[in-house]
Order: structure tokens, then C-alpha cells, then sequence
């Protein structure tokens, strides 16, 4: 070790307390490497340059009173003089000379890093300011890094050009923004062994969900080459999400994976200090690859969990964590590059709902990847590049290629931010959840297709995909107190089809998921008809198979993506739910659905009344649907037992008879889904008047029944609901529907089974709430945007009955 060195601290002399000696980045990077190396966490050797060194080298070069000339009485609100006070501010600071003595305890230690990675090391040069990473502002970004340093000369300039990166045009701004005075903020440089990544792959995670704050989960995005680009916006990467509570309990299972199209990839570039990268296209075959495998993915994962354990324990609270991370492809192993707190997401509570609803349609001009959940209307202003922000007017959609934090100080005047390139960790996104605005990133084409100067309203509220439409859409936003709402004694449920909501949406004061609709799934995230996944042989349009070969490569049969894809969009609302129940009902399609899904047609006949027709239960033991069916039964078969998401339950739709229901029971026990076994419960639709009238029968196969008001009314009354011609006819209201809801909730009670609702009516008609709770109902089910309302209004009805509520939220 270097003996009483003044200006050098190698991480492991460092930690988490030393943030004004080495900044926040070294300070973090010496408490991985100290306390989480033991634990498996890999974390790359290196050695921090002190802010004594920064504060010594100004000091000794008389440099303070000129940068004061250069800096007193900055207007950051004039780009254009902020942009000459910054190049002068930052001439001033590289041209100091390094001292003799601490141009000596550099090298020293870099001879001491290459003694123990090799002479033929190259290391990254990176900025730690000392107000960097704090816990309510996030300086990510502000000053520069540079890559693949080799050799004595080239490290010593990195260094000077590292400390005159603290006056950025960008950095200056930000501090002016968050208050921090430009003359007691400091700058420390960490210089660590640099992982070869531009043959691999790298990235960022978070200990929770980016979007809505969701502390259960880790979520990593992944590309190949280094991570600027990642950092920067400038590829798509892949995601993957991993639950936390199933992996603690031995299931290492990914979660959810989202490919992301990774078009280029940044490799070193031997040579000049300004162009020490590049980037490269990565081959189309590759872009269709996951960057990393699941094994990369869960080591990441164990990675984060340790991570934020011990940032929480020091802490002495939760504390979720922001890193990056970087895969080394010489030695095949991944280390923690980073790690920061995370500042946005994890202020979130969960306890005000902000609700907002488009009230209008528009034609849709392009979509991406949504980045909050909010909507914004405004001018489209397209900007080419960085030159050209002084342009810029307050309260205009900013659209460019790709964002870096020069763009910063427009990005706070926008109402909302739009990208061609990026995804949920890049700059754009950061700042834009930081700032409390919508964004849009990945778009591929906003800057070409979206016409300058155009109004047009850009939406997050529809799930992870962001859309942008023509046009000022009017739009409303709701808040609710959710602490302030108890709970009914009548459980209220969700019916949810779409997994890209299913983060945001648990924060809804619920029991659980009263309907997952299986098809959504299905026709949403895989597409292909089951039977054409199971049978592709038979898909006689030559078209087609290509698209499902396309669609299944790197599977070792096309069913096996039914398989991977199902499970992963059931479980993802499986865990945010967790552990309250899912109930997830199976495919419900009905003919002309099915046939309308790439296969479909050659396995489905024609029907005049598909809601009459070969639908549900009837097809998972017929011959034409069960090599289907049993993919369904192994999707969620996988999801229970791989994925260890044991809240799952199963409901059959549409069971006509009850010897229907003996034979569907069974099959499903002999495809590994056996009813009591690993708690393993299965409900039915109650949807049919048989199954009100056989009940009891039925209910020897069964342990609860949903009440399927949709299609009751249209049985009972005789009115098809797909029928606008005598729609005026359909409604659930009715006595006769009423009385048969009735006898099923009686029935229920009788044979001890649990009954709910899972209809439209209780979202559409209070009186109809009002009417199940009365009844003494276990559960209502209802649409997202009705919940909070219903939960209300069923407290004042419960009230009333002098039934007490249950504690609020949890």
C-alpha cells in the first residue's frame, strides 16, 4: 500500500462516511468493494484521487480568482453566456499543472493497480463530486468519465480533463437548480481496473420498479458493448425483471424479459484521448438475442438484494439503489460498477393515487416505451441536437433523437419528452421521472414522423407503451388519499388482463386480482394461435411459419415460447399482487377471436354465434384444442411451481355441464395442476344458468365460483352482447339476472364455496354494488378506474348493513 499517501485512497481504505474526502461514486464504490466483495458481489479494484487534490492543485495554480471572474454573476437562464463562462471556467481548471507530489502518488498507485490486473490494463477514469448522489438529487451524469486509459500520460490528462469537467455547461445549470455553490463543491476522480464489457455486455438495475415505485422487484436493462449507451439514450435496451420474495425463497426464475432491438454497441478505440470509444452496428441476428443469458440475470439480481441490504441496513430504512453494472467478456464474470441511491421512484408511496384518463381518441402518430403514467398536451418542437436548445419554448414537447445531460436545461421547461432512441434507464427517462413529466422513449421514428411544430398529446396512462396522438386529446386527473380509505368488509378485487399495468395498478386499495384474463396475455405478448405453436407443421401458409419460426427462435420447440411468454405475463400480475390471490381465468377466446391470431385460421371452423359456440371448457378436452390447452396448463404449471407465485389460482370458463367439469378437472391433474395440491385452488365461471341451477353439483369440483355477469344476462335474457342491434335489450339489472345472482351467492354459501362477481356490472351500476353487498357477496371484482369509487361507495352500504370495515391500507 502506499505509505501516508496525501492525495490517493484506494477503495478498500474507503466507505460510505468519506463522501466529502472521495465524493459519493468512490465513496460507494470503497464500500462495495470492502464490505460486499466477501458477500460475492465482484467489484473492480481501484483507487480514489481526493478532493484535496482537486482543491491543493487550484490552490497551488492561483486558479480561484480567476475562476470567480469567470463564474460571478451567471445568469444560467442565458445559454449562450453560460456556455462562455463554462469553456472559460473549465480552460482555467485543465490548464493548472498536477503537482510533482501528486503526479507521483497517481502513478504510484496506478503501478500498484497494474501489479495486480496485468501491465496491459486499462482503466476507467471517472468523476465523484462531493454533493454527488445524495439522497433527493441525483448528479448522474454532470461531469465526464473517460474509457480504455492506458499508459502514464494518458491517465495524468484524463485526470486534468475529469477535474475540468466539474464546470460543464450542464453541471453548472444542475447545481445552480438544486443550490449548491459552485466553489464548495469539490471533485475526487476514481480510476478502477476497467471491465471489458465492449466484448460482453453492460447496464443499469434498480432495486425496485422505475416506473411505479414497486419495491418487490429488480429490474436490469442490458446491451451489448459499454454502458454509455445505455446511460446516454442512444440503444434500446433489453429488460428483465426478477421478484424478489420467490428468488429469497430458492425460485430463480426471471420474471418478465422484454427484448430490447440494441442496433449499436460502443467498443474501445485505441488512441487519442477524445476518442477513446466508438460505436459499432451490432449484427441483426444478435439484436434478436437476449444481450445476457438468465444465469446473467440472476446473478444481477442476487447482486442488487445484497446491495440494497446493506446501503438499508447502514441507513437504518429501506433504501433502494440505482447501479450499473458491466459483464467482462475475457474472464466471463459480471461486476458492480456503480451504485447510488435511487432518487425518484422510491419516493413514491403508493398512498395518493394520481389518475390520469384520456377523454378522447386521435389518430395515432407513433408510441415507445412509456416512462411515468401521466399525459401531456403541447407544441411539438423537434431538436436536432444539443447546438440547438436555446430555441426552446416553456411548455413544449421536446422531441430529439436521443438526450445527454447537456440538453438539461430545456428538459425542465418541457411538458413532456419524446425519443427515437432509449429505454427506461436512459438520461430522458431519469430526468423526465426527476422532473415529474411524461416521456416517451424508443420511439425509432418521432423526430421523422411527428411534424414540428404540430400540437399533439402524448400518453403514459395505457401501460409501458407510450403513445402519441394528433391533436389536443382533453384529458382528466384524479387524486385520491388512499390511506385515508378503509377497507370494506366485502373484498374488492381487480379484473386485469394487461401485465404492463400491473405495478401501478396494485397500489389500488385491493384484495388481489379477482379475473386475470389469460387471452390478453395471449393475444397481446405472444400472438400465435396455441395449436399453431404446438403443431406448426400444420399451418399450411408458408407466410405464417416463417412468422411463427420468426417469432420462436432460440426456443427448442415453438410451444416452449407459449410456455415462457404465458407464465411470465401471468406472474408478472401474480407478483405485484403477491401474496393476495390471482385468480387467473383460462383462455376464453371464442372462434373468430382464435382465428384471427397467426395459425388461427387452419385450426378453427366457422361459427355464426361464436358466443354460443366452441368456447371454454369445451375445448380443453376436445381433440382440436387440448395439445393446446396442455401448453396453457404448462405456462401455469410454471408459474406456480418454477416461479414459486403459489397465490395463482385457476378458473374455468364457460363450463356448460357438470360430467364437462369432471373431465377438464381431471385432465388438468394429469398435466401436473392437481386441485389441493401445493394449495392449488380451482374456481368456475358462474356464468351459465345451469351452473346456478346444478350448483351444488358443481361444486364438487370446484372451490369457488365467479359469477360471470356478462355472459349470464346475455343467457339469461337471450340477448347476444355482441349485438348492437338489440343491445337496448341487454342489462344486467334485470330481475331474472338479479334473482339468478341470487341463487348462485346462496348456493355458494350453502356448499361453503367462495363467491364472487367478476362482471361489468358492479363498475357500471352502483346499484348493482349495492345490490351484491346486501347479498353478502365474499368479493366484487371490478375494472381498474372503478375501484376506488365502488370501495366508497361500498363503505356507505356497509356502513348502513352496520358491518365494520377492515384497517386501510397496508
Amino acid at each position: 500500500m502506499i505509505v501516508k499517501a496525501r492525495y490517493v485512497r484506494f477503495f478498500s481504505d474507503i466507505g460510505i462516511d468519506d463522501v466529502p474526502l472521495v465524493g459519493g461514486k468512490n465513496a460507494s464504490l470503497g464500500e462495495m468493494y470492502r464490505y460486499l466483495t466477501p458477500a460475492g458481489v465482484r467489484v473492480p479494484n481501484g483507487f480514489a484521487i481526493t478532493a484535496d487534490a482537486y482543491r491543493d492543485r487550484l490552490t497551488e495554480a492561483g486558479a480561484w480568482e480567476e475562476l470567480h471572474r469567470a463564474l460571478d454573476g451567471l445568469d444560467p437562464g442565458n445559454l449562450r453566456d453560460l456556455a462562455q463562462r463554462a469553456q472559460a471556467a473549465r480552460s482555467i481548471v485543465y490548464s493548472a499543472p498536477i503537482p510533482s507530489g501528486m503526479r507521483d502518488e497517481i502513478l504510484q498507485a496506478y503501478r500498484q493497480l497494474q501489479a495486480q490486473y496485468g501491465d496491459d490494463m486499462s482503466v476507467a477514469v471517472r468523476s465523484s463530486a462531493t454533493a454527488e448522489d445524495l439522497p433527493n438529487a441525483s448528479f448522474a451524469g454532470q461531469q465526464d468519465t473517460y474509457l480504455n486509459v492506458r499508459g502514464d500520460e494518458m491517465l495524468l490528462d484524463s485526470c486534468r480533463r475529469c477535474f475540468a469537467s466539474l464546470f460543464i455547461d450542464r453541471a453548472i445549470h444542475y447545481r445552480t437548480d438544486q443550490g449548491f455553490d459552485h466553489f464548495k463543491v469539490a471533485l475526487s476522480i476514481g480510476v478502477m481496473k476497467m471491465v471489458r464489457s465492449d466484448q460482453a455486455a453492460s447496464g443499469v438495475m434498480f432495486s425496485l420498479d422505475t416506473e411505479s415505485g414497486f419495491r418487490d422487484v429488480v429490474f436490469i436493462t442490458a446491451a451489448y458493448g459499454l454502458g454509455e449507451n445505455i446511460v446516454q439514450g442512444a440503444v434500446d435496451p433489453d429488460e428483465f425483471t426478477v421478484f424478489k420474495p420467490t428468488f429469497l425463497a430458492g425460485h430463480h426464475r426471471v420474471l418478465r424479459r422484454v427484448l430490447g432491438s440494441k442496433k449499436i454497441k460502443m467498443v474501445y478505440t485505441d488512441g487519442d484521448i477524445r476518442a477513446t470509444t466508438r460505436n459499432v452496428p451490432v449484427p441483426r441476428e444478435a439484436q434478436e438475442q437476449f444481450s445476457i443469458t438468465d444465469e446473467d440475470v440472476l446473478t444481477l439480481a442476487d447482486y442488487a438484494i445484497k446491495i440494497e441490504r446493506h446501503y438499508s441496513e447502514q441507513a437504518g430504512h429501506p433504501k433502494p439503489m440505482d447501479m450499473e453494472w458491466a459483464k467482462d467478456g475475457l474472464d466471463g464474470h459480471i461486476y458492480l460498477v456503480q451504485a447510488r441511491p435511487e432518487t425518484v421512484a422510491s419516493r413514491k408511496t403508493g398512498r395518493v393515487l394520481e389518475e390520469y384518463q384520456l377523454q378522447g381518441k386521435g389518430p395515432l402518430v407513433t408510441q415507445g416505451r412509456a416512462v411515468g403514467s401521466r399525459i401531456a398536451t403541447g407544441r411539438a418542437h423537434i431538436i436536432p441536437h444539443a447546438t440547438e436548445i436555446a430555441s426552446f419554448q416553456a411548455g413544449e414537447i421536446l422531441i430529439a433523437d436521443t438526450t445527454t445531460p447537456d440538453w438539461e436545461p430545456i428538459m425542465k421547461q418541457a411538458a413532456g419528452i419524446i425519443t427515437n432512441r432509449g429505454g427506461r434507464t436512459c438520461h430522458a427517462a431519469i430526468i423526465a421521472r426527476e422532473l415529474g413529466i411524461p416521456a416517451i422513449v424508443g420511439t425509432d421514428n418521432a423526430t421523422r414522423i411527428v411534424t414540428n411544430g404540430e400540437t399533439i398529446t402524448m400518453s403514459c396512462a395505457e401501460g409501458n407503451t407510450g403513445k402519441v396522438y394528433r391533436g389536443a386529446i382533453p384529458f382528466t386527473v384524479a387524486h385520491h388519499d388512499l390511506a385515508a380509505i378503509p377497507r370494506p368488509a366485502t373484498a374488492i378485487m381487480i379484473n386485469l388482463g394487461n401485465p404492463d399495468l400491473a405495478f401501478k395498478t396494485r397500489f389500488l386499495p385491493n384484495d388481489g386480482v379477482g379475473l386475470a384474463r389469460m387471452e390478453f396475455i395471449i393475444g397481446q405478448a405472444i400472438g400465435i394461435h396455441p395449436m399453431a405453436l404446438a403443431h406448426p407443421d400444420k399451418v399450411q401458409d408458408a407466410a405464417e411459419r416463417d412468422a411463427i419460426m420468426q417469432r420462436t427462435r432460440g426456443y427448442a420447440h415453438p410451444g416452449d415460447f407459449l410456455i415462457e411468454r404465458l407464465s411470465e405475463g401471468v406472474g408478472t400480475i401474480a407478483a405485484a399482487f403477491y401474496p393476495d390471490p390471482v385468480i387467473v381465468r383460462m383462455s376464453d377466446f371464442k372462434t373468430n377471436e382464435y382465428a384471427n391470431l397467426i395459425g388461427g385460421r387452419w385450426f378453427e371452423a366457422h361459427e355464426d354465434n361464436p358466443m354460443l359456440g366452441f368456447r371454454g371448457a369445451s375445448r380443453y378436452t376436445h381433440p382440436d384444442y387440448a395439445d393446446g390447452f396442455a401448453l396453457e396448463c404448462a405456462a401455469m404449471r410454471r408459474a406456480r411451481n418454477d416461479m414459486g407465485l403459489s397465490n395463482i389460482k385457476l378458473m374455468i370458463p364457460f363450463c356448460r355441464r357438470v360430467d364437462e367439469a369432471e373431465r377438464v378437472i381431471s385432465r388438468m391433474a394429469e398435466l401436473g395442476l392437481r386441485r389441493g395440491t401445493d394449495g392449488l385452488e380451482i374456481y368456475m365461471m358462474c356464468e351459465i344458468p345451469n351452473n346456478v341451477l346444478l350448483l351444488d353439483d358443481f361444486a364438487r369440483y370446484f372451490d369457488g365460483f365467479s359469477i360471470g355477469s356478462n355472459d349470464l344476462t346475455q343467457l339469461i335474457l337471450g340477448v347476444d352482447r355482441d349485438a348492437q342491434t338489440v343491445a337496448f335489450d341487454y342489462d344486467e339489472r334485470d330481475a331474472g339476472v338479479k334473482a339468478m345472482i341470487r341463487m348462485a351467492v346462496e348456493g355458494c354459501k350453502r356448499t361453503g364455496r367462495h363467491s364472487g362477481l367478476c362482471g361489468q356490472a358492479p363498475s357500471d351500476y352502483p346499484e348493482m354494488a349495492e345490490f351484491l353487498v346486501e347479498l353478502g357477496i365474499d368479493s366484487i371484482s371490478l375494472n381498474p378506474d372503478a375501484v376506488v369509487a365502488t370501495t366508497l361507495h361500498v363503505l356507505e352500504i356497509e356502513k348502513r348493513l352496520g358491518r365494520a370495515p377492515r384497517a386501510g391500507m397496508r
